[in-house]
């Protein structure tokens, strides 16, 4: 049976993904750059537009750097907007279950689904950056077992008031002067080793009962989690070999929770670079990686495995020929892109033969070892091999990642989408109303619904 592509739009801003530099970059604050991304993602038909978000500014050593684009407005503020000057396109935000609260959090979201009639999206994160801790009262941050322990407490706890709702409890008689069912709606209780909270929930039931669920997490605790939990996974499988391992492991923890293969889509992140030939595109990705990682660059992503100060070294000679130094006490402590070098002699050992096979400078080889899921070629190359990994299992679709921003999803939407749409594996017109009937989500699919 062929499978249908779901695409997704992220707007970046919190990654060295985006060349900010560029002539043809806009602003990341503005809200016309975010009005305009979002009525290309739905002009062609993208199933929803993502927003990652930052807590603060990013720093190594103890320094704030300017590689990551720096700053982020409120994401409930920004989704909010966007619902005013979109009709459906699928608004998702990532919200920190490691800083926040859950009725708050429950709250935001139910409010964003009544206002969207049913779009809202929550990316459910923890946080790892011991420094992002500083900005709240209880400092710090949680280890990873902690952390992954609170959030599927928080999102239980938000679960549980969503349901306080049921659908028929606004009853609205104006005869009667009845409004409620009954005189409880909204009572919730919960008690466990991370919340102690009871009340009335004041949203009621939003239209799609609870928001879409989303979880971006690879390890075991966070492929776990999604299987248990989430309605989509997003995920950073960057070749088809990988993305199939992947797809078959996740999809097969399903049925440990009693759910099918359909209720969870696995949704990888995806950069592109476009051309007339294939051969245009592969040109003009070259020159694009040279602007994400610049010198500069090269050597804060050098620092986050050798855990040294390699300010003096020079990104365009070859690696340092002294060993990282292992341990807690990292530059950037807590950090995922710290944390994925379980043994960091040994990766430096990987990258430095690397580097004399093929030849390759610091620069060039982190440019090499930092580069996500990419799709280069022309329009009809890039259809080809998007369609390709959907119908081999190694994604139900992706979540894209262009590297200009406002702009850099319009050649996408002109060139690649009738493509697509000619092939018969992407909508025309959306068929449904809600984010969960544009990703094939039921109802019925959701607990308590």
């Amino acid at each position: 049976m062929t499978k249908q592509v779901h695409l997704a739009a992220h707007f970046p801003g919190v990654n060295n993904t985006t060349v900010w530099s560029d002539p043809a970059a806009g602003s990341h604050i503005e809200f016309d750059s975010f009005t305009h991304f979002a009525r290309t993602a739905e002009r062609a038909r993208f199933d929803f537009l993502f927003l990652a978000e930052g807590l603060r500014l990013r720093e190594q050593n103890g320094v704030i750097y300017d590689l990551d684009v720096v700053g982020r407005p409120d994401t409930f503020t920004i989704l909010a907007a966007l619902a005013a000057v979109t009709d459906k396109l699928g608004l998702t935000g990532t919200i920190n279950s490691t800083f926040n609260e859950p009725y708050e959090v429950a709250r935001q979201f139910a409010s964003l689904d009544h206002l969207t009639d049913g779009r809202a999206a929550w990316n459910v994160v923890t946080s790892w950056d011991e420094f992002t801790g500083e900005n709240f009262r209880r400092g710090g941050y949680l280890p990873k077992d902690e952390r992954y322990g609170r959030a599927r407490k928080f999102l239980e706890v938000a679960t549980e008031l969503w349901d306080s709702w049921k659908a028929d409890d606004i009853v609205a008689d104006k005869e009667s002067g009845i409004f409620l069912s009954r005189p409880d709606v909204g009572s919730f209780r919960h008690t466990d080793d991370q919340f102690d909270i009871s009340g009335q929930f004041n949203v009621p039931r939003s239209p799609q009962g609870r928001p879409v669920i989303f979880q971006a997490g690879d390890s075991e605790d966070g492929r776990e989690f999604a299987a248990a939990r989430a309605d989509a996974i997003f995920s950073r499988h960057s070749t088809l070999d990988d993305g199939q391992a992947f797809y078959k492991d996740v999809k097969g923890r399903l049925a440990t929770y009693g759910r099918g293969h359909d209720e969870l889509l696995i949704l990888p992140a995806a950069t592109f670079v476009l051309g007339d030939t294939d051969a245009d595109a592969a040109e003009r990705a070259h020159e694009i990686r040279l602007q994400q990682v610049s010198g500069q660059t090269a050597i804060k992503f050098l620092e986050q495995l050798w855990n040294r100060d390699l300010s003096d070294h020079d990104p365009d000679g070859p690696l340092p020929t002294i060993d990282p130094l292992p341990g807690e006490n990292t530059v950037a402590k807590g950090r995922a892109s710290v944390r994925i070098h379980r043994d960091p002699r040994d990766v430096a050992a990987e990258w430095r033969a690397r580097a004399e096979a093929e030849n390759l400078t610091t620069r060039e080889l982190i440019i090499e070892v930092t580069g996500r899921q990419a799709f280069i070629g022309s329009p009809q190359t890039v259809a080809d091999t998007i369609n390709e990994f959907v119908q081999a299992d190694a994604s139900d679709g992706f979540i894209l990642v262009p590297h200009i921003t406002p702009g850099g999803l319009d050649e996408f939407a002109d060139t690649v989408v009738p493509l697509l749409q000619e092939k018969g594996v992407y909508r025309t017109e959306y068929e449904g109303e809600t984010l969960r009937d544009h990703l094939g989500l039921t109802q019925s699919a959701v607990a308590g619904v």
